[in-house]
């Protein structure tokens, strides 16, 4: 029978037998569980009154003793990677490494005894209990997320669900649902006495617990609930969902054959999993819904993009349409699916990121379609270890961006997209707790510190640096708690859950969307006239816009609208650059400046090497005073060595200095300098450059001919 509505849109279902008839009647059921556990581990571990932590063999054979405490060890938990042993010792938590000589770590964790304790293998959390009444969350260095009130009785059990998003709490009289982050889903009071011991299934769907009355108490989870725009849909039954439309008030039941493991519903479909077979439903059609049956069963995560999904369980990554077709299956070495969660996986339209468990410093980079490895097949490296990785939804992939948290709370962006060269990965932001891409355009949003912010255009580092300040939106977010989640960001909307699992609804301008449309479609007269309108508004945006308007046009390279964004904000000196690179004689020579512009040096002298403006490429390193460049370019292709060394010659001058640098004295030696020479030189070098554009559109226009 169903006892209580949960405050959250959760509903907890119970059942009450003995522990005879348990036994007897779902022995087979625990039988092939145990065996598929032991199966999972080559060690056993121990612990007890005696104060002894032990690790044993699966044949039962003592392999080692790993810690003896003076007081009694109540309990103990694997570490994710089953290389720690996780053990209380009376008020202490104390986290012990397997190798000898690795440093153990050891805090106060309760005011009284600790009963229980937990670590999870996905999300990397531990859970603590004890006679203090209290229940705690903390990372694995052993920093507090969240502290429970005291209850009225002590803490006897907690346990995670096997995917790290819930857990369960018990007590005297009491069973609790909980969130990971700490906050309470559900409260029971089943006359069980205290609840000593509890386990969840596989799935997550159901949990059982052991009671100080002799039996076993059953519980289900229900009543979760999914919303996209105007839909709400709700898990009333174990085998039945309910669709609200919230503007026609229309109802919509969906009965299943087996009982509801997974759902996800994003980009206009509903994808559900059950314990045999997937169901997906098209939010215009609820009636006919597509069905295939499922490989290994237990899915474990579903993850949605506007052009297809990701299921994940325990054989692996299967990438389907919504046609119900498998795309792709991607694979890499040491893979482990059963430690996946939506943090360390990330799907887009044409790529899939999975951050590696074995190596967390890395990420694996996947075309969708093929499941083959993007670019070089090089994975994404970084110096630190990664905790949440996020792909951008929209654009070209080309273009498609990454962005990632580090272990340090810093915020970095780089594009997936890579042949050979290193990937330039750049800081955006620093304490970020959580991010969120938009849906519909490449707007990203994060908590950082005391501080929600909105880059609007974040491709902005790779364009002009100096301008990514200007493109933001910042707003306090102290009014979010401590440790906030964001859920959601469709639309202009988005959804931020507190630390106490009440959730915020913020809303942004829709302006810089529609600017994100206008330019990916080449309408920059429309984006022009969007800014111009935002500004006659009055609003405090305008700037913003424009900003934003300005990366975008340097970005497509498309100067005479970036002419008109940086006016508008006042950036005197780039619209100067930017007159000075129309009057540029060659498009070759405006490429490279524009590239220039965005600070990418190397692609701008490759370019003009490549199309064969030997002096352009010299002259850029003199401009940018990379002067051994510019005499080993001189040098290599013997033309304008003197240009190099009289610009060097006039830089020393102006300091007062004198040339030290042996290289630079070889060259000199014999060598007079005759400004005169080296200003005709380089008069010849632009009028060569102005023949040969005005001779190129004749080229292609006899090719044509021809053709």
């Amino acid at each position: 029978m169903i006892l209580y509505q949960l405050e959250y849109s959760l509903w907890l279902y119970f059942n009450s037998i003995k522990c005879a008839q348990i036994r007897f009647l779902n022995f087979f059921t625990l039988f092939k569980h145990l065996k598929a556990t032991l199966a999972r581990y080559k060690k056993l571990k121990s612990v007890g009154e005696d104060g002894q932590v032990k690790i044993w063999s699966k044949s039962g054979m003592l392999r080692s003793t790993l810690a003896q405490q003076g007081t009694p060890v109540y309990s103990v938990a694997w570490g994710p990677d089953s290389g720690k042993v996780l053990y209380t010792s009376g008020k202490q938590l104390i986290i012990k490494p397997l190798q000898p000589n690795a440093k153990v770590l050891q805090w106060k964790a309760h005011d009284g005894l600790i009963l229980k304790t937990d670590w999870n293998s996905v999300n990397d959390l531990i859970l603590s209990a004890g006679e203090d009444c209290k229940y705690k969350v903390w990372d694995s260095y052993g920093r507090l997320l969240y502290s429970s009130q005291p209850h009225e009785y002590p803490i006897t059990s907690v346990a995670w669900a096997v995917d790290g998003e819930l857990f369960a709490v018990g007590s005297f009289h009491t069973l609790r649902l909980c969130d990971k982050t700490g906050w309470s889903y559900a409260l029971e009071k089943p006359n069980t006495g205290s609840i000593f011991n509890i386990a969840w299934s596989i799935d997550g769907t159901q949990l059982a617990g052991a009671c100080g009355n002799g039996h076993v108490i059953f519980a289900h989870v229900v009543e979760q609930r999914w919303e996209w725009k105007n839909f709400e849909i709700t898990l009333i039954k174990r085998r039945t969902m309910e669709v609200h439309n919230v503007i026609n008030d229309a109802v919509d039941l969906l009965e299943f054959r087996d009982r509801v493991i997974k759902a996800s519903l994003n980009y206009g479909h509903l994808v559900v999993s059950t314990s045999l077979q997937c169901y997906v439903f098209s939010t215009k059609n609820w009636n006919t819904p597509l069905i295939f049956d499922l490989k290994e069963g237990t899915v474990s995560l579903i993850l949605q993009a506007e052009r297809h999904f990701l299921l994940v369980d325990g054989g692996g990554l299967y990438l389907y349409s919504y046609e119900g077709r498998l795309i792709s299956s991607p694979k890499f070495p040491g893979m482990r699916t059963d430690i996946l969660n939506a943090q360390t996986v990330s799907l887009s339209n044409d790529t899939l990121a999975v951050k590696d468990k074995a190596d967390e410093k890395v990420i694996y980079i996947f075309e969708a379609l093929s499941g083959k490895p993007l670019g070089d097949g090089k994975p994404l490296s970084h110096k630190t270890e990664i905790v949440e990785i996020a792909l951008d939804q929209k654009g070209l992939t080309s273009e498609r961006k990454i962005a990632f948290i580090d272990k340090n709370r810093d915020l970095y962006i780089t594009s997936v997209k890579r042949f050979g060269k290193e990937q330039k990965i750049v800081k955006i932001g620093t304490m970020v707790q959580t991010l969120a891409w938009n849906d519909t355009s490449n707007i990203l949003c994060g908590i950082q510190d005391t501080r929600f912010t909105v880059w609007y255009y974040p491709n902005t580092v790779y364009v002009d640096k100096d301008l990514l300040p200007k493109t933001l939106y910042e707003k306090d977010a102290s009014e979010f708690s401590k440790n906030p989640q964001i859920v959601h960001f469709v639309g202009n909307q988005i959804t931020i859950r507190r630390a106490d699992g009440s959730l915020i609804h913020l809303s942004i301008s829709p302006y810089p969307a529609i600017l994100h449309e206008y330019v990916s479609s080449s309408k920059w007269e429309d984006a022009v006239r969007l800014c111009r309108f935002v500004k006659a508004t009055a609003t405090d945006e305008d700037q913003t816009m424009w900003a934003c308007l300005a990366a975008m046009a340097v970005a497509n390279k498309d100067m005479a609208t970036a002419e008109i964004a940086y006016a508008s904000i006042g950036e005197i000196d780039k619209v100067q650059y930017i007159n000075s690179i129309k009057d540029l004689p060659s498009k070759e020579s405006r490429m490279a400046h524009i590239l220039l512009f965005s600070g990418n040096t190397q692609e701008a002298e490759t370019l003009l090497l490549q199309t064969g403006l030997i002096y352009q490429a010299i002259q850029v390193n003199i401009n940018l005073y990379n002067w051994d460049r510019a005499l080993e370019l001189a040098v290599k292709h013997k033309t304008h060595v003197d240009t190099v060394l009289a610009y060097r010659q006039k830089f020393l001058e102006d300091f007062g200095k004198k040339e030290t640098n042996k290289r630079f004295l070889q060259y000199a030696e014999g060598l007079e300098v005759d400004w005169n020479k080296i200003k005709a030189k380089i008069e010849m070098e632009i009028a060569k450059e102005r023949e040969r554009a005005a001779a190129s559109p004749t080229v292609r226009a006899s090719v044509t001919v021809q053709q």
